[in-house]
């Protein structure tokens, strides 16, 4: 077995100039990252590199330790955009998420990986537990490899079971889980989630992301049967539907009878579920995410949301104008791959408005989120070419097939009633609609 090292030694492993890369989401390596600024005091030409941080850490909390490491995120959840706004050090880096072992390698393989998995068990074997976007092909990159090993983590099974003899040093912690509770359902939520659900038949492989929106569609699956699941992201809704027995696999055509995935994300409870399971997997998301994988499911269904759209069909997912607020993810990937399948559908949703704060205070306006162009600087996370059907709580529409003439008039036609004037005369300024 790997020597057992305690957090301090750990961090005396630190090199000056190092490239660090540490575990996503619910494996981050939260006894290293809760004491690295105690090696921050100082300029070291260090970097590190982080993808949906869920905890805030001192060192991105305080400005004398954050503003001496470069930080590199690959998707910004609300602790990287507290950082972001505090330090001059924090910077996203763009990828699809199936892309991520390779972006955190592409510029030099990381000197230290660290990340977190279960005690070994009884043949030497460890896991990487809740999951492995990018953790176990970067670890086969670093030259150092620091693993927080917890009892707590759940063990599964797929692309997360690793040698124990593929980790340099372990460092025993005890930190619970991340509860990351699912967002509570609102009546616009109920509306959309039944629209989509109105599309999804028996048999059907399943991609659902996590929020509210996608919490309504799993509340209307109750009824259906045999659905499958091949998702980047497992959830607490979706477990329930598997421990219902209304998702079994039983019609998958890849990894049939397995739940596929990349990130397990909720509360104990689908965490209890998947804790020695077999049949489900946690696979490298280059795999997972891949058109390959995805376009062997038969009657693969993409679920997503977005922030805003244009009446071209271009989706902007992940920033407020030029203002990066979370991350591409796999939104691309799963869309595209679904489309790629036999009977594959993609859906893509959002709110017909929002309300936004104004700037005098806490005075907010509503805007459509549907809008003629994007916003100066905004990006465009899945281009028009690959949008099919776009949602709101006024309907659906099909944009494939569609002229740009009709995808716009389409598009505001499930657009809040008070702006489809303002949206139809703007397409007609824009060349969209002619007469």
């Amino acid at each position: 077995m790997a020597k057992t090292i305690t957090i301090e030694e750990a961090l005396k492993l630190i090199k000056d100039n190092d490239k660090i890369a540490v575990g996503d989401g619910t494996v981050e390596p939260q006894g290293f990252l809760s004491n690295l600024h105690t090696i921050l005091d100082r300029p070291r030409g260090l970097s590190i590199w982080m993808c949906l941080t869920l905890r805030s850490y001192p060192f991105l909390e305080h400005r004398e330790y954050g503003n001496n490491i470069k930080i590199n995120s690959l998707f910004f959840s609300k602790p990287m955009r507290d950082a972001y706004n505090l330090l001059d050090t924090v910077s996203y880096c763009p990828t699809h998420l199936r892309k991520t072992a390779i972006t955190i390698c592409a510029q030099g393989d990381p000197d230290v990986f660290v990340g977190t998995c279960t005690p070994p068990n009884k043949d030497g074997k460890i896991s990487l537990g809740l999951s492995d976007i990018y953790d176990r092909e970067v670890m086969e990159k670093a030259k150092l490899v620091i693993m927080e090993m917890n009892p707590n983590m759940p063990f599964t099974y797929g692309d997360a079971v690793i040698d124990e003899k593929d980790v340099d040093y372990f460092v025993p912690v005890d930190f619970p889980m991340v509860q990351d509770k699912p967002a509570p359902v609102n009546e616009k939520d109920k509306i959309i989630g039944g629209y989509i659900a109105q599309y999804i038949n028996d048999g059907d492989n399943l991609q659902i992301g996590i929020g509210s929106i996608p919490n309504s569609v799993v509340a209307f699956m109750e009824g259906k049967k045999d659905l499958g699941v091949h998702t980047e992201l497992l959830s607490d809704g979706v477990a329930e539907l598997a421990m219902k027995g209304i998702v079994n696999g039983s019609r998958k055509t890849l990894h049939k009878g397995k739940i596929v995935t990349s990130i397990v994300m909720g509360t104990d409870k689908v965490y209890n579920f998947v804790n020695n399971n077999p049949d489900v997997l946690v696979m490298n998301c280059s795999y997972c995410n891949s058109y390959d994988a995805l376009s062997k499911n038969d009657n693969q269904v993409s679920i997503n949301t977005t922030l805003e759209v244009d009446l071209l069909g271009q989706c902007c997912s992940e920033s407020l104008g030029s203002k990066q607020f979370s991350g591409t993810g796999g939104q691309a990937d799963t869309a595209i791959g679904a489309q790629m399948a036999k009977g594959g559908k993609c859906f893509i949703a959002l709110y017909s408005t929002a309300n936004v704060k104004t700037g005098n205070g806490d005075e907010r306006k509503e805007i459509s989120r549907i809008v003629p162009t994007l916003k100066p600087g905004a990006t465009v996370s899945l281009q028009r070419n690959d949008v099919q059907y776009l949602v709101t709580e006024y309907g659906v529409v099909n944009l494939r097939g569609l002229s740009i003439s009709d995808r716009a008039k389409a598009i505001i036609s499930i657009a809040h009633p008070s702006y489809r004037e303002e949206l139809t005369e703007a397409a007609k300024k824009l060349g969209y609609i002619k007469g």
